[in-house]
């Protein structure tokens, strides 16, 4: 054996070394910033521009963009525009906002404001302001906008119908005033344009579903605005659709039976608005007349929109009232042209052609007539009143174009205020303090020649009487009075009076004579006070038959 010592094999590889944790610290920040930018790149969406006329209290990096409470974007920057006169808000949007951001969408700054009768925005009190985006559907991909100032009435999410009101004015409507059905708030105006020329006003209306079920073609509009005061056999009535239609305006529709026969409205579908329900109602009568009339007195009190009636019942409505030149008479007449609805008249069939021609001028033959009437003797308003009146004189029937020229009732025939005033002014005439005169002076010549106490007696009634008399004008120039109730009695004792004067005037005539100054002075006065009798009297005989002429007093007497 070998006494070599045992060769030590030796290892050359160097020893591995072991990876220390504290390296894995910032592999793992790396991992969760590069995992963090990856996220905030792929989220990360366009940046648009809006342009608001104000701030409004943004603020970069705090305001944000919402749509239902979800963040969509926050503004980066607010600027003024080069001229001035706008503000400019830059904002960073989201990746999901792409698809909203279209011509169509709408952006508005929320804050606390009073808007279409309700209060929105008290919560950036807390949050601040933030931006408000409204998506619709369609349009075109943008990156610029031209942000709103209010915030839209309808929100593209509801369903529904709109609709487009013309009328010749807009009122007292607003954006965001309701639209009314039975009473009902079934939508509300979004707004207003003028039509062609000016002329029109043309009202964006929006009917909510399932309410637009009830708009077809044949239905009505008609501006329920403010409140309506009627004066009418049944009292004093007031009308007014709801406060929030008399604060803000409002709009209210109707679909009768035969409208629910037609087909449904569709969207723009076009609807004349009414100024009020009887022009609204008097739009579904399809035949109308078309008829003027010519006064040669005052129409002082009637206007465009005023009733025709017949029998007391409404059948039209007056359409305009002007002056007319009439060149055969070489004077200036009124001319009235209003438009009657002969199928308010139940069973009633016209003609049409010539046919239509001489039935109207068999009823002129017949009587027919027109005339100005009160329709409130408190307010002075008049009406126009159709009547057939036998025995009138004849009067030819003459055509404008499409339009019936009806006789007018000559003078102030069946205004029973007008004849009440002219009435009252006769009995004012009368002179009473020449009748007291004479009356003092025939009972001084009594006290020096008779001293017959009947003579006496009769003296110093006609003296009470014409002091009652008196006061009676005074209160009729003032106004309505109870005293109409002693109209009748008055009258009646004057007569009685009268009547025992003159047998006692009949004897003295044989102790003084009918020349004599007393017989004089007594001839007189009995002729004025039988004057004065006969005037009571038909006073008496018209407020009789109607009271309400005494309303309106002297005081409303017209200028002739």
């Amino acid at each position: 054996m070998s006494d070599e010592p045992p060769i030590a094999i030796v290892d050359g590889r160097l020893p591995r070394r072991r990876l220390s944790l504290v390296w894995s610290i910032p592999a793992v920040t790396l991992l969760i910033a590069g995992w963090l930018a990856w996220d905030t790149l792929s989220r990360r969406g366009p940046e648009i521009t809006i342009r608001f006329d104000a701030a409004s209290g943004l603020q970069p990096d705090q305001s944000h963009i919402r749509h239902r409470d979800v963040d969509l974007g926050v503004v980066k920057k607010v600027s003024l525009s080069p001229d001035r006169r706008y503000v400019i808000v830059t904002a960073r949007m989201t990746r999901e906002a792409i698809p909203m951001l279209t011509d169509k969408a709408q952006l508005w700054v929320v804050k606390p404001r009073f808007f279409a009768g309700s209060v929105s925005g008290l919560e950036t009190l807390v949050s601040g302001t933030y931006i408000q985006l409204e998506p619709a559907d369609g349009g075109e991909a943008t990156d610029s906008f031209v942000g709103l100032e209010d915030p839209p009435v309808v929100h593209s999410t509801v369903p529904g119908h709109s609709y487009t009101l013309t009328t010749p004015r807009l009122g007292s409507l607003n954006p965001g005033s309701p639209i009314l059905f039975r009473d009902l708030t079934v939508g509300e105006v979004l707004g207003w344009e003028l039509g062609k020329d000016a002329a029109e006003v043309k009202i964006h209306a929006f009917v909510r579903t399932p309410y637009d079920k009830y708009v077809h073609q044949g239905s009505i509009f008609w501006n329920a605005s403010g409140a309506s005061l009627e004066l009418g056999g049944s009292g004093v009535k007031l009308q007014l659709e709801s406060l929030k239609a008399l604060v803000l305006g409002a709009i209210a529709f109707e679909t009768s039976s035969n409208a629910a026969k037609t087909p449904m409205a569709e969207d723009d579908h076009g609807f004349m608005l009414f100024p009020d329900r009887d022009a609204a109602d008097a739009s579904t009568f399809g035949h109308r007349l078309h008829l003027v009339t010519y006064f040669k007195g005052s129409a002082a009190g009637l206007a465009p929109g005023a009733p025709v009636v017949f029998l007391g019942m409404r059948i039209g409505t007056v359409a305009h009232v002007g002056l007319h030149y009439d060149a055969p008479t070489d004077s200036i007449v009124v001319s009235v042209r209003y438009d009657i609805e002969p199928d308010r008249i139940d069973q009633l069939r016209l003609p049409g052609g010539e046919d239509l021609d001489n039935k109207i001028l068999d009823l002129v033959r017949r009587g027919l007539r027109v005339r100005l009437d009160s329709a409130s003797l408190l307010t002075g308003s008049k009406q126009l009143t159709m009547d057939i009146m036998p025995g009138m004189p004849p009067a030819p029937l003459k055509k404008i174009g499409e339009s019936f020229i009806l006789p007018p009732v000559d003078g102030d025939q069946g205004d029973i205020a007008s004849s009440a005033r002219m009435l009252i002014a006769r009995i004012s005439a009368i002179p009473f303090e020449e009748i007291g005169d004479n009356l003092n002076k025939t009972l001084a010549g009594a006290n020096g020649t008779i001293n017959d106490p009947k003579l006496r007696e009769a003296i110093a009634a006609l003296s009470e009487t014409l002091v009652t008399t008196r006061e009676l004008l005074t209160t009729l120039d003032k106004g309505a009075d109870p005293l109409l109730k002693k109209l009748p009695a008055i009258a009646q004792k004057i007569d009685e009076t009268v009547t025992h004067a003159n047998h006692l005037v009949a004897s003295l005539d044989d102790n003084h004579g009918e020349s004599s100054q007393f017989g004089r002075d007594t001839t007189r006065l009995m002729s004025q006070l039988t004057d004065t009798a006969r005037s009571i009297r038909m006073l008496a005989d018209l407020l009789a038959r109607h009271p309400e002429a005494l309303i309106r007093g002297r005081a409303e007497q017209e200028v002739r």
